[in-house]
């Protein structure tokens, strides 16, 4: 299944693409975002408020890693107080953290232990229709079941998580983990259609990213379901493990930005790491433009295809069609919309393919 936030690049073989693929969660002890109205583009003072955040979010994760894994339990934005927190086990490691000019919070479990909880789950769980991920909010690792995971699954997966106590807990979660594809405007392959998620260029040469699991079902991609538009041939693709795949141009690039869904685009112009309470957008072409809140980050989703982790998990909505578009916060391209569960009428939980690794990875940049 595929969904997410405003991002869509126009190719200029005739029709404007947009980006989506997310999926959507139970929600978190981290705040939601408003969702906006289609269209709503960002204004500069949002624009700049989100770069501030994100350096904010960096300066935080530096910290957190100078005072080390043992003494410290992840980063997150507290929206009520408006600040980034960094949870530390010790009162010497709040010290040091207050002494950076930050927001340090006291919690009983270390990144390093419940790192070791997700070790002990990769090695142990491969259940299509199951995820997890760290809560720093909750100081505890989320495992995740979808509708489709059988009581005896359930029963030993949670025997499981019971037996690291308060370190995990289960939780249910509507409909099913799925990278489905589904007819409709956006970027069509023979295997099926999917949504651009960014405009990419190496040197004189351009590119657009989006799912792996969309790359791998097709070579060609046109701009028209009749499939007389081409715009591209499938030049890399990355699909279990990871979730990204680009493609090069044959005709005119698209430009960079994100449609809006109301004739106007979002510029986008850089792009960024996501943190756990950040506020985001997804465009899609199923569904168009929704926000909400990054949950939390390095999620692992065991799909029936296969499992994909270093996801980034949001409570924004996504439905079928919606795979490979981009996720964003003001003008900084954030992730590709890799699947998840539920939909917009009743919300559902949603993963994302961090943008960073496939532009590292290609040696590709946003533009």
């Amino acid at each position: 299944m595929t969904r997410i936030n405003p991002k869509t690049a126009m190719l200029a073989a005739t029709a404007a693409l947009s980006t989506a693929l997310t999926l959507v969660m139970a929600p978190t002890s981290s705040a939601s975002a408003p969702d906006p109205q289609p269209g709503a583009k960002q204004s500069a003072t949002e624009t700049a408020t989100a770069k501030a955040a994100g350096r904010q979010a960096d300066r935080a994760g530096d910290v957190a890693r100078d005072v080390g894994a043992k003494r410290t339990a992840g980063v997150w934005y507290d929206a009520r107080r408006d600040r980034m927190v960094v949870n530390v086990t010790t009162a010497a490691a709040a010290r040091e953290v207050r002494q950076d000019g930050l927001a340090a919070r006291r919690v009983e479990h270390s990144s390093a232990a419940l790192r070791a909880v997700t070790r002990t789950l990769g090695d142990k769980v491969s259940t299509a229709g199951t995820a997890w991920a760290v809560d720093p909010a909750s100081n505890e690792v989320v495992v995740s079941l979808d509708s489709t995971v059988s009581r005896k699954a359930t029963a030993r997966i949670t025997k499981l998580a019971r037996s690291f106590d308060d370190l995990a807990s289960v939780e249910r979660i509507a409909g099913k983990l799925s990278t489905t594809l589904s007819g409709g405007e956006a970027i069509y392959t023979g295997g099926g259609r999917c949504s651009l998620g960014f405009n990419v260029v190496s040197g004189s040469t351009y590119y657009f990213l989006t799912a792996g699991h969309c790359t791998n079902i097709g070579s060609t991609w046109y701009a028209d379901a009749g499939h007389t538009s081409p715009i591209g041939n499938t030049a890399g693709s990355s699909f279990p493990g990871n979730d990204y795949g680009i493609v090069q141009y044959t005709t005119s690039p698209g430009a960079g930005n994100v449609y809006l869904y109301n004739g106007s685009h979002q510029e986008i112009s850089s792009a960024g790491n996501a943190f756990v309470g950040q506020s985001v957008t997804r465009s899609g072409s199923t569904t168009g433009v929704h926000g909400g809140t990054v949950q939390a980050l390095n999620a692992t989703v065991n799909y029936a295809e296969g499992s994909v982790s270093g996801l980034i998990r949001t409570n924004v909505c996504a439905e079928p069609g919606d795979s490979g578009g981009s996720l964003f916060s003001g003008s900084a391209a954030i992730g590709l919309t890799s699947g998840g569960s539920g939909n917009c009428s009743s919300g559902g939980t949603t993963y994302f393919q961090p943008v960073t690794e496939a532009l590292s990875v290609y040696g590709v940049s946003i533009y």
